[in-house]
């Protein structure tokens, strides 16, 4: 359905001939978010199989140009987890600590735990964006032993080595890069500075960056097309409609938690036999007579052999209270 805005190694990510304003997926833009409705609540489902079961991790990483809209994306298609089990992370510009370590230590912190999904506010991948547009390389003390002209090389290769270890170790990355065009960036923009509600999205450096609006691209086509993998792929999606772009991407988080097919964990007879002995001591405490247990016991309804356990994870296995 979605797979044409996915790259995965097998064809070439060429950012001058991809539409920003495709929306060949609905007539409209109320059928779109219907379908984001009902995608989201999936999604919930989906999620609290996932925290439950604590067998497998993964990272929804978000890149765009500024005013591409990550952030109403992130709370429109996401807005439905419950906060047990995720986490958000912003990654600004590196502070003086970050820039004492490897350029992914910063990254390494964030990464979920099995049962977890981690929300990338941008990534690991501005280190080959703005780390190629601006040449940061000429900023930084290196060793001596490092060769400025293949750090770009490098870095691709360390990027698809860390994904593929995460992929390795549980942990899957879905890369969303929300693709605005130059114009629509520009009205974007516009509306910042003229609504004074929007005021504070706005700042002077975002239209600074905008002179470096083609660097930008070809950096953004050279770092899908270094890293995009089988398994952790990149999905380049049309941004210049806010409601498409939220519905696709809830299209993509919805198939990737299919994919990974979380399931409640199951009852053991011990554990069930167990809960019976739990209800005798709780139904004496109650001080309830033999009538009224007995009423009890007809009126609880028999659990079949997979029902879920919300203690088999352990004490918060569900994310809900």
């Amino acid at each position: 359905m979605f797979k044409y805005y996915r790259y995965d190694g097998e064809k070439k990510f060429d950012i001058g001939k991809v539409p920003t304003d495709d929306t060949k997926l609905v007539k409209d833009r109320t059928e779109a978010e219907a379908r984001l409705a009902a995608n989201n609540e999936k999604i919930d489902e989906l999620q609290q199989k996932l925290y439950a079961e604590k067998r497998e991790g993964v990272i929804f990483l978000f890149q765009a140009m500024d005013a591409a809209g990550k952030d109403g994306t992130i709370r429109a298609v996401l807005q439905c987890l419950s906060p047990h089990g995720v986490h958000e992370s912003a990654f600004k510009s590196p502070s003086s600590q970050d820039l004492a370590h490897d350029y992914l230590w910063r990254i390494e912190q964030e990464v979920p735990a099995k049962g977890e999904i981690a929300i990338f506010n941008r990534s690991h991948y501005e280190e080959v964006l703005i780390y190629q547009v601006k040449k940061l390389w000429e900023q930084q003390a290196n060793a001596r032993r490092i060769d400025p002209e293949k750090i770009m090389k490098h870095r691709y290769a360390d990027i698809r080595h860390f994904e593929k270890y995460l992929w390795h170790n549980n942990v899957r990355t879905v890369k969303i890069f929300l693709n605005v065009s130059k114009e629509e960036q520009a009205k974007r923009f516009l509306a910042r500075i003229e609504e004074p509600e929007k005021h504070w999205k706005f700042s002077a450096a975002d239209y600074e960056e905008r002179q470096y609006w083609d660097d930008y691209q070809a950096a953004f086509e050279d770092a899908i097309n270094h890293t995009a993998t089988w398994h952790c792929p990149w999905f380049v999606v049309p941004a210049d409609h806010k409601w498409y772009m939220r519905y696709v991407v809830s299209e993509i988080i919805l198939d990737t938690l299919q994919d990974m097919d979380p399931r409640w964990p199951v009852v053991t007879d011990e554990r069930k036999a167990r809960f019976g002995e739990i209800r005798t001591a709780l139904q004496a405490e109650l001080g309830m007579d033999k009538k009224e247990k007995k009423k009890a016991k007809a009126d609880a309804p028999a659990a079949p052999a997979d029902v879920p356990d919300a203690h088999a994870a352990d004490s918060e296995a569900k994310p809900r209270d």
